[in-house]
C-alpha cells in the first residue's frame, strides 16, 4: 500500500515529529510511506530532519502540483496533517479519486485568519476519514472521528531525575503561554528553569526573563531529555503534545495545566500533576513540592510516567488502530 503523508512545514514541532514517527512505523509495517511537503520552504529544519532520519520524501514546488501527481502516480492513500494540508489534501484528493485520512492535532482554534482556517478545516472534514488525538478535538468534529492518541518510540536512555531542572519544551507562542513558565522561575527560587524552543515571543521573553531562565532556542530534543528532571506545560490549549509523551517515555514526569488530552495521560499525583488551567500560584506550589521530594519518590514517579507510555502510547500500542482506519 502506497501512502503519502501530506504536510506543510518549515520548523519542527509536535506535528512534524509525529509525521516522522508515523513514516518510520508505516515502513516497518510493510507500507510504502513517503512524506510529501506541500510547498518548498528550502533547506528547512524539517527537511534536514527527514534527510537525517533517511525517510523518503518529496517537496512540491507549489500546492497546485499535488492534483496532477495524484492523478498520475499510483497513490493508494493520502494522510494529511495540519490545517493547510488537510483542507487542500481533502479537496484535491476528492478530485483525484484518492482516499484521504486526516489527523486533527490541534485543540486551539486561534484568532483572525487562523480561526477561519480552523473552521474551514472542520467544514471539509467529512471528505475524509478523520483521526483526533484527543477527546476534546474529536468533540469538535461532532464525534465523527476515530480517537487515536499520539504515540512515541521508546528510548533506551532515561533522565536521572537527580537535578532541579524544570523545562518548557515547545513553540514560543501565545497558546503555549511561555511567559507564565518564565514567571514561575521567580516563584520557585530553588528550581533551574530551562526553555527549549523558538517562536514569535522569543525576543520579548529573552529581554524580560534572561536573568532567571536559560533559553536554549530550537534543539533536537533527543540529545537533551537526559538533562531534564521535570516537564512543565503551561498551555491554554492543547491536543496531546508529543513533548509530553517523549518526556514520559524518558521517565520524566509532567506538571501541567489540565487542558486538551493531557488529563487522559496524567493520573494526578501518581505519574504527574494536573493543575487547574491558568492557576499560576497552584502551579508554583506544585513545582515547589516536587523540588522537596526525595530521590526515591522522584524515581518512582518517573517509573510510573514511563510505564504509562509503554502501556498505551508506544508505536506498538497504536499502529493497529491507525492501520484499521486505513484499511476500513
Amino acid at each position: 500500500m502506497r501512502v503519502w503523508l501530506l504536510i506543510d512545514a518549515r520548523g519542527i514541532g509536535g506535528i512534524e515529529t509525529h509525521v516522522c514517527h508515523l513514516a518510520r512505523a508505516l515502513s516497518e509495517h510493510g507500507m510504502e510511506a513517503e512524506v510529501v511537503l506541500l510547498c518548498d520552504h528550502g533547506q528547512s529544519p524539517f527537511v534536514m530532519r527527514l534527510v537525517q532520519e533517511r525517510l523518503p520524501f518529496r517537496v512540491l514546488s507549489h500546492w497546485r502540483r499535488l492534483l496532477p501527481l495524484l492523478l498520475g502516480d499510483r497513490v493508494d492513500l493520502l494522510h494529511t496533517h495540519g490545517y493547510k494540508a488537510g483542507i487542500l489534501g481533502r479537496l484535491l484528493g476528492a478530485l483525484g479519486g484518492v482516499p484521504v485520512v486526516s489527523t486533527f492535532h490541534s485543540g486551539d482554534d486561534g484568532r483572525g485568519r487562523l480561526a477561519f482556517y480552523s473552521r474551514l478545516d472542520r467544514w471539509t472534514a467529512p471528505l475524509a476519514k478523520c483521526i483526533a488525538v484527543s477527546g476534546e478535538i474529536a468533540a469538535k468534529l461532532n464525534g465523527k472521528a476515530h480517537l487515536i492518541p499520539n504515540f512515541v518510540p521508546l528510548p533506551s536512555e532515561r533522565s536521572s531525575l537527580m537535578g532541579r531542572r524544570i523545562a518548557f519544551v515547545g513553540r514560543l507562542s501565545e497558546e503555549k503561554d511561555p511567559a507564565l513558565f518564565c514567571q514561575l522561575a521567580g516563584l520557585c527560587p530553588e528550581g533551574e528553569f530551562h526553555l527549549y524552543g523558538e517562536g514569535p515571543l522569543h525576543s520579548r521573553l529573552v529581554r524580560q526573563y534572561a536573568d532567571r531562565v536559560q533559553f536554549h532556542g530550537f534543539c533536537e530534543m533527543a540529545a537533551h531529555w537526559k538533562e531534564i528532571d521535570l516537564l512543565c506545560i503551561t498551555s491554554t490549549h492543547e491536543g496531546l503534545p508529543l513533548a509530553a509523551l517523549e518526556a514520559m517515555a524518558h521517565g520524566i514526569p509532567l506538571c501541567s495545566f489540565a487542558v486538551g488530552g493531557i488529563p487522559s495521560l496524567i493520573d494526578h499525583r501518581r505519574n504527574g500533576w494536573l493543575i487547574p488551567p491558568g492557576d499560576r500560584l497552584a502551579m508554583a506550589a506544585q513545582l515547589n513540592y516536587w523540588l522537596s521530594l526525595s530521590a526515591a519518590d522522584r524515581l518512582q514517579m518517573g517509573n510510573r510516567a514511563r510505564h504509562t507510555v509503554v502501556a498505551g502510547y508506544s508505536v506498538e500500542s497504536r499502529m493497529s488502530e491507525i492501520l484499521a482506519v486505513y484499511l476500513g
